[in-house]
């Protein structure tokens, strides 16, 4: 993506935020593709730790407590069965002012 580490972290942990607080978000698509496959680890994080150790686990991959507690809360048992594959992303076109790629990535 191109930025620093630290920013880049707290790019992908406020998107984290994001899709899970709302269920779908556009975004660019190397965005997308990096928050897939960190949405994907942490699920299966979250998956194989009980509450209490996910929720400590939680401001390295989510800043926001209320999306913290949501992941634990609902998600967790809403994906408990799959393995993989907890997001989607649809092209949704070109950005206006520098033809990005923007995408549409989504909680399935």
């Amino acid at each position: 993506m191109g930025l620093a580490r630290p920013h880049r972290m707290s790019l992908l942990k406020n998107l984290v935020a994001s899709l899970v607080l709302h269920g779908s978000i556009r975004t660019t698509e190397n965005r997308a593709k990096a928050l897939a496959s960190r949405f994907g680890r942490l699920m299966s994080l979250i998956q194989k730790k009980d509450a209490r150790e996910a929720i400590r686990l939680m401001p390295n991959y989510c800043g926001i407590e209320a999306a913290s507690r949501k992941l634990v809360g609902e998600l967790k048992t809403k994906y408990e069965k799959r393995k993989s594959g907890f997001t989607r992303i649809t092209s949704i076109g070109v950005r206006k002012g520098d033809n990005s790629n923007l995408v549409q990535i989504e909680l399935i």
